[in-house]
């Protein structure tokens, strides 16, 4: 099957259009990625803009300060109106490629109004593991227009072909990667941020940074406080992040007597600077693919606290740059985290080999080139491909194929 696109611009025409599609962008791992992601991009070949299905977020308001940023498309999921709002944003931003990160609604839509529109490249970038809600099995029958499902690890990438039933040609697994050099130590505003929690130097501080969503079960993070604090009463905590689960977080804190062991900071942009303020990061989620929390975590010398699941273990070597612990495990959760924070001298050893590990696993450059070199290699098939239906006998116009199998590097 094929599709008319009026004008399908040559490799000469100037930088690729790229429009990322979230919806949102709050302060958390994946949304700090994709502001990475574009601020890196090679402005000599790409031309990043980036389209919230719904509120902006505070990332998508210091993103709207540096690309052209478009926002409340959709005002529930099963909005209608999204089409042609959206087919008539990409067609009037002459888009040439859209990545749709995350699964969900703008997976569906974001793919679905690029076909609409003619784009030349459909990408998803998929962040978790499994189909989260009811619109997975519409997501599925898109699988034909789309030309790259981009996982963040290898075990991921296996994970989408093996569990998730995608065609391996269009599977592209891209490592994420974060800048080490803004997520490094800081002893300077480690003082700060730790008066503001009301802590001193001799504290030992344990921190989750994520959005307070079900999945990121907070409930076990504060489960574990509680147990620790009973070993170690003079410990503290400290939660990044804000979300729908807010109020029942914040239930859950004052049930277990922790409103002075516990700090939540809401949606914060000073992450480097919060982490400085820690001595050890915990991450309690049900399932992940490659959480950015984690890298991040460990480049700023932090040992971490996380369950085994997706290529978590990839990351975290247990024993040597954190402990890792089985999943939803309360008991486990709990005494690893008693197990770094009364242990200064183990906390420094790991910290050290968690920001080493980073250095060489989690490159923000290979991410962007990843990204870069994925965009490009299917947009010069697709204009080879029209050139090619162009100059076949009887064409009176460019036609681009509905999509095109290549096999993924």
């Amino acid at each position: 099957m094929m599709r008319r696109r009026k004008n399908l611009p040559l490799d000469d025409r100037g930088p690729l259009r790229v429009m990322y599609l979230v919806t949102s962008m709050p302060v958390g791992g994946a949304e700090t990625l994709l502001v990475n992601l574009i601020r890196r991009m090679d402005r000599h070949r790409f031309a990043p803009e980036l389209c919230c299905m719904k509120e902006l977020g505070p990332l998508g308001e210091e993103m709207q300060k540096e690309v052209p940023t478009f926002h409340n498309m959709l005002s529930s999921k099963y909005d209608l109106r999204v089409v042609p709002r959206l087919t008539e944003l990409f067609s009037m931003r002459e888009i040439d490629a859209v990545v749709t990160v995350g699964a969900g609604d703008k997976m569906f839509w974001g793919r679905l109004c690029a076909w609409l529109a003619g784009v030349p490249v459909v990408a998803s970038a998929i962040h978790s593991t499994g189909w989260p809600d009811s619109i997975n099995w519409l997501n599925r029958r898109l699988t034909s227009m789309t030309d790259r499902f981009i996982g963040v690890a290898a075990p991921h990438g296996k994970h989408l072909v093996e569990v998730e039933g995608f065609p391996q040609q269009k599977v592209t697994v891209i490592p994420n990667g974060i800048d080490t050099d803004r997520f490094v130590a800081n002893g300077q505003t480690r003082e700060q941020i730790r008066r503001e929690w009301g802590v001193s130097e001799e504290t030992a501080v344990c921190g989750i940074v994520a959005a307070l969503r079900p999945e990121k079960d907070h409930a076990l993070f504060l489960k574990a406080a509680a147990r620790v604090v009973r070993q170690a009463p003079q410990s503290h905590f400290v939660i990044v992040g804000d979300g729908p689960q807010r109020p029942e977080i914040e239930a859950l804190r004052d049930e277990l007597c922790l409103q002075d062991h516990v700090t939540m900071t809401g949606s914060r942009s000073d992450i480097p600077e919060l982490l400085s303020a820690m001595d050890c990061f915990a991450l309690t989620s049900k399932n992940e693919a490659s959480p950015v929390s984690i890298l991040e975590a460990m480049s700023t010398q932090l040992p971490v606290v996380a369950p085994r699941v997706g290529s978590i273990p990839d990351a975290v070597d247990d024993g040597v740059n954190g402990l890792l612990v089985q999943a939803s495990n309360l008991d486990e959760t709990a005494n690893a985290m008693v197990t770094l924070m009364q242990d200064a001298d183990k906390r420094a050893e790991m910290g050290k080999a968690a920001r080493e590990k980073v250095l060489r696993y989690g490159s923000l450059d290979a991410m962007v080139s990843g990204y870069q070199d994925l965009i490009s290699g299917v947009y010069r098939q697709k204009v080879h491909a029209a050139q090619y239906a162009a100059r076949q006998p009887g064409s009176s116009s460019v036609l681009v194929p509905q999509t095109t199998d290549v096999k993924a590097s």
